[in-house]
């Protein structure tokens, strides 16, 4: 099968067009024919840092992916070959920027049925982070519309804030106010339904008109912001983090009695965790939303077919800061 991968970790370069045997379901495993992939900013991470584990020459990435089941392993009970399915896979396994990809099922959805398998790539990494970052961590009830507290989401415009201020918007009461810095991507977070957008580039709680946010999502620039953002909470609030700061003190945050919490939605498929099927259970209500019309996808730029020349362009644009939503991939050159 074609793949892309790299052997030694660096810059964008390092990652080359290659092929490599096909695998073969066992136990609770499907095996995908990836149609599209969507790229995030983890591709970029490990791509820099991390060689290739358990022996393989090659280290292939890509963790979002759209595409069909070939073949289910002999536990598999919820898919069947045929099915459309899109998913988010596992930093423990090789990823999907190859035409055929192994993933257990209970971290994966049917894909929603009103979009393409391109479209259907830009959500699932982000729907679980945001997912389980509002709903899990920060305690938020999905359905309540009488929660009235105030979320502050720093870079709604990107991968992750796409997904969670639709989300906010749509499933609770909460009053949304993203950040952005520049007209573009402000207008994007409008679009999606945030009630307000100010500009993290400056001061943030001078911009919030005398109020604080009972619940922050912090998903980039944490260290950057860290002092505004403990500035900007209510007391006993909290703050949910999704990036790498390279410390994170949580001292300040005890004069308002306010929480730190961690997401990083790969922590269930890494550690098999007893209840690792919520994942799929909620990839399966996104895409009911989805096909409902109550949520969009966010892919914003389809950067052609997958091959190591357009993953390079997609990690370089990455590394700017400046992506809008998600950039997917599809395809693959005969």
């Amino acid at each position: 099968m074609k793949a892309i991968g790299y052997k030694v970790p660096g810059a964008p370069e390092v990652l080359t067009d290659i092929t490599l045997p096909d695998p073969v379901a066992a136990g609770r495993d499907l095996l995908v024919e990836v149609k599209a992939v969507s790229v995030n900013p983890v591709d970029m991470k490990v791509r820099a840092s991390q060689k290739p584990v358990d022996g393989n020459e090659y280290r292939v990435l890509g963790y979002d992916a759209a595409g069909v089941v070939k073949a289910v392993g002999p536990e598999v009970t919820l898919f069947k070959p045929g099915d459309e399915v899109y998913y988010s896979g596992t930093l423990m396994r090789q990823g999907t920027n190859a035409e055929l990809h192994l993933v257990d099922e209970r971290i994966v959805g049917l894909k929603p049925k009103s979009l393409d398998f391109a479209h259907a790539a830009a959500l699932p990494l982000t729907a679980v982070t945001a997912w389980e970052l509002l709903f899990d961590r920060l305690g938020v009830m999905p359905d309540d519309q009488n929660d009235k507290r105030t979320l502050l989401v720093t870079g709604a415009a990107g991968g992750v804030g796409s997904i969670l201020v639709q989300l906010a918007r749509q499933l609770t009461g909460l009053t949304i106010v993203g950040t952005a810095s520049r007209e573009e991507t402000k207008k994007w977070a409008l679009e999606l339904g945030a009630h307000q957008v100010i500009d993290h580039s400056q001061p943030l709680a001078a911009q919030l008109g005398g109020r604080q946010a009972e619940l922050i999502a912090s998903l980039t620039a944490t260290d950057e912001h860290y002092a505004q953002l403990v500035e900007a909470l209510a007391p006993q609030g909290a703050i949910g983090v999704i990036d790498d700061p390279a410390t994170l003190d949580a001292k300040p945050l005890k004069r308002k009695s306010a929480s730190l919490h961690w997401e990083f939605m790969f922590a269930r498929s890494i550690f098999q965790t007893p209840d690792m099927i919520r994942q799929h259970e909620l990839l399966t209500r996104v895409a009911a939303l989805v096909d409902a019309g109550t949520l969009r996808t966010t892919a914003d730029d389809n950067l052609g077919p997958i091959n190591a020349a357009n993953l390079r362009t997609a990690h370089e644009r990455i590394a700017t800061g400046k992506v809008r939503g998600k950039m997917v991939l599809s395809g693959w050159e005969k």
